[in-house]
């Protein structure tokens, strides 16, 4: 039977910090809270642990697992050098949710990095995933605790309904105050963002220059024509609902029903997702109103996301996200969900 411990009093915090410890000691794999998404936690040091992650998920080998710290120490520990501009990044940014890709050490196992030659590390702000890595007193790999390329888990419940019958403990900490993942920053090279989140170039680049650093420029980037992936997030198709979903522009809900008919499903089986041209319900099979506020969305997309799952949606017609900085790692996430269901 699948343990799922709450965390809301000191009380229960103390215990769920004490059984997800346990078992991470022992090599098991444990679902946790971070303030981005929930995720598959496991001794990063352990190659068989890290294995486990990969099978529970079905996650492809090649795509490299982000290591979290409990301090600049332990960061500094997974890596082979940390030059000023992570001393600068993590002064500004940690804990939080930025990951600094740099040269691994030799005491991460191959298996972490898919066989790369750098390694992600972030330092999370969660406190219950702080708490347990320093009762562990070793850093954690944790991707998503979800199958891959599915829609990553916001809440404790999303991670039970898709993958309970994989653990033995999910940790019950709220639901995720970001609501997607990290931002990536590559620092092994000129810097750039590997997957943009909601920290942007600009935010980073300002902090690298306050630093005195002369690289206060942080270039957009993807390594998805890299034979080996630097990052997780990178794969063409990515946090992906069953659902098909698409991302559209309407002025009103008479344009918006002539594209949904354009798509060839019926309007009842159409969940749609508004943020400012909110259509009425009638016929439609949901009508949700998301936020203008980027970090708002954040917080919300992906549970709505799955609510339209489990209530059966066919189609998904998302109004598209706003332009600006703040809002490319939601145009990102929601990109690469709606990948493979393109139109034809």
């Amino acid at each position: 039977m699948i343990e799922v411990l709450a965390t809301h009093t000191p009380e229960q915090f103390a215990v769920a910090v004490t059984r997800a410890a346990d078992l991470l000691r022992a090599g098991d794999v444990v679902a946790l809270p971070t303030e981005t998404v929930y995720g598959l936690a496991a001794n990063a040091f352990d190659a068989r642990a890290v294995a486990r992650i990969y099978d529970i998920k079905g996650r492809p080998a090649h795509n490299p697992i982000i290591v979290h710290v409990a301090g600049i120490e332990m960061a500094r520990a997974c890596v082979a050098m940390w030059p000023e501009s992570a001393s600068c990044l993590a002064q500004s940014f940690w804990p939080g949710p930025l990951t600094l890709v740099l040269p691994r050490a030799h005491i991460v196992p191959d298996i972490v990095t898919a066989g790369g030659t750098t390694v992600g590390v972030r330092w999370p702000s969660h406190p219950f995933i702080q708490a347990v890595i320093r009762a562990c007193g070793f850093p954690l790999a944790a991707p998503s605790a979800n199958l891959s390329n599915a829609i990553s888990p916001t809440t404790a419940e999303h991670v039970r309904r898709h993958l309970g019958h994989e653990l033995s403990l999910i940790v019950d900490g709220g639901p995720a105050d970001v609501g997607i993942e990290s931002t990536v920053i590559d620092l092994s090279t000129t810097p750039r963002v590997l997957r943009p989140g909601m920290i942007h170039e600009a935010a980073l680049a300002s902090a690298l220059a306050m630093g005195g650093l002369r690289q206060g420029q942080v270039e957009p980037s993807s390594d998805t024509d890299s034979s080996t992936l630097r990052s997780p997030g990178l794969l063409e198709r990515h946090y992906a609902p069953r659902a098909r979903l698409v991302m559209r522009h309407w002025r009103d809900g008479t344009e918006l029903e002539t594209q949904i008919d354009a798509l060839g499903v019926s309007r009842s089986r159409t969940h749609v997702l508004a943020h400012t041209h909110v259509p009425p319900p009638d016929h439609l099979g949901s009508v949700s109103i998301l936020p203008r506020d980027a970090a708002a969305f954040a917080r919300v997309i992906y549970a709505e996301l799955h609510r339209c799952d489990e209530a059966g949606a066919e189609l998904i017609v998302i109004e598209a996200a706003p332009d600006g900085p703040e809002w490319r790692g939601l145009r990102d996430r929601l990109s690469r969900a709606a990948a493979g269901h393109r139109d034809r």
